[in-house]
């Protein structure tokens, strides 16, 4: 399946406009700092861009800011979540707050995550 040449572009474009929290997350997860794992950052997964992406769990994660926390929102990233399920993967969710000021609360969670998903791998 072809993905849309726009979408490819708005994704470079999230790359360059990234918030402070997806560039400490990206300083943490990239050239396989983290469990020595390959992520990609502002990844198509059409007609979605997530903002982390590991293909080797199936991993996504998602950094949420305030503007999360509307009615709309919410219901959007649920519908969201269930299309990525729906393809076999694992989303997980953090705040932008969590990830700037308690990173390490963050990183345990993902530790986490990764140890179960590890295990249910074949």
């Amino acid at each position: 399946m072809k993905i849309d040449p726009a979408l490819l572009e708005f994704a470079k474009s999230m790359r360059h406009t990234a918030t402070d929290a997806e560039i400490l997350m990206w300083q943490l997860l990239r050239n396989k700092r983290f469990m020595n794992l390959k992520f990609r950052r502002q990844h198509v997964i059409a007609p979605y861009i997530v903002d982390f992406y590991c293909h080797e769990l199936g991993l996504v994660i998602e950094l949420d800011g305030s503007q999360h926390g509307t009615d709309d929102a919410i219901e959007y990233d649920t519908e969201r979540t269930k299309f990525l399920e729906a393809l076999g993967l694992t989303v997980v969710r953090y705040w932008n707050h969590d990830v700037l000021g308690r990173t390490d609360v963050v990183l345990e969670d993902l530790w986490q995550r990764y140890s179960e998903l590890k295990q249910t791998s074949p």
